[in-house]
């Protein structure tokens, strides 16, 4: 009986040092996204900064982006039409 404790106890212990560097990896992971998150957020943070400057600045510059923003919608349109006829 002790030794069939002890293979079990080994055996515990295995799985609790797998779960130990599981953990370990993981956290590890969650570090790095969280870091990548920042870096996107500072991106989009400025791109926004940056067009609500554009938005502001006059009127040409809101019609030029009005007309950026209607072709980006019709572009977006046209190519799921296409690929939704590619798949057929």
């Amino acid at each position: 009986m002790a030794h069939s404790l002890a293979s079990k106890v080994t055996r515990l212990k295995s799985l609790a040092l797998d779960i130990d560097r599981d953990t370990e990896d993981q956290n590890r992971y969650l570090d790095g996204m969280d870091s990548d998150f920042l870096s996107v957020t500072g991106l989009l943070t400025g791109s926004v900064n940056r067009f609500s400057t554009t938005a502001r600045s006059g009127r040409d510059n809101r019609k030029l982006l009005c007309g950026m923003a209607v072709g980006l919608t019709v572009l977006f349109f046209i190519l799921s039409y296409l690929l939704s006829r590619a798949r057929t």
